[in-house]
């Protein structure tokens, strides 16, 4: 099977990429690219920054030149059931956004994972009020990127499915303004962050090093899980 997998960032396929095998560089639009085997499959890795619109540029450009048989929304993401913890694998059953919905389609694994519905939206969810509201219209997970792939891959008629990992609960609000610092390509800038962080040191600095352990492991968990899927 032809499995396309997007991402926003190359560190969010850190532990995927443990697994995979024949890793080498393709050339295409988008800002990183890989193929390679990941199990019985052959697979495309592409990132393409945060958002909607750079997610779907990426499907659109990749599909009409590689054909894949499914595409995989994958990556970090928020908690908005209180139960889920950090690192854990969810699957989404359906993406919804303030575009449209859309189904996801299943897979199937030996390892545990929830399942629920994703919110995908424009912007982080920085704080557990705005989670609230979320949570309470049915989704178990936010995110920024999946509603552009499912509305892309519907587009070529490509079945699809959506497996995120968590990094940050449902009661936590952030004191780093991630959102003021995310640039029109799609990515942050990280200088903003970091002299932002140095105006409450002792509140913000330590949330980004737990964020960035977070990260690392729910990366490696990941890549633990979507190895042994059956899609």
């Amino acid at each position: 099977m032809r499995l396309l997998l997007v991402a926003a960032d190359p560190m969010e396929f850190r532990g995927i990429l443990a697994h995979a095998e024949e890793v080498r560089p393709m050339e295409a639009a988008v800002d990183w690219i890989r193929s390679g085997r990941l199990g019985t499959h052959e697979a495309v890795f592409a990132v393409n920054g945060v958002g909607r619109k750079r997610a779907a540029a990426a499907v659109d450009t990749v599909v009409p030149r590689w054909k894949p048989d499914a595409v995989v929304s994958t990556g970090f993401c928020g908690a908005l059931e209180d139960g889920l913890e950090v690192g854990n694998v969810v699957v989404g059953t359906a993406v919804v956004s303030a575009e449209g919905s859309w189904r996801a389609a299943p897979v199937a694994s030996t390892a545990s994972f929830r399942t629920g519905a994703v919110s995908s939206i424009d912007h982080v969810a920085a704080t557990a009020g705005e989670k609230r509201e979320l949570r309470r219209m049915g989704a178990s997970v936010v995110e920024m990127e999946a509603a552009g792939v499912a509305a892309s891959a519907e587009t070529f008629g490509i079945p699809f499915q959506c497996v995120r990992v968590v990094t940050d609960l449902a009661n936590e609000t952030m004191a780093n303004d991630f959102n003021s610092a995310l640039r029109p390509d799609g990515h942050f800038a990280t200088m903003h962050i970091l002299l932002g962080a140095l105006r409450q040191p002792t509140v913000r600095l330590p949330e980004l090093l737990r964020l960035r352990s977070r990260c690392v492991r729910a990366a490696r968990g990941l890549g633990d899980f979507i190895v042994n899927c059956r899609f």
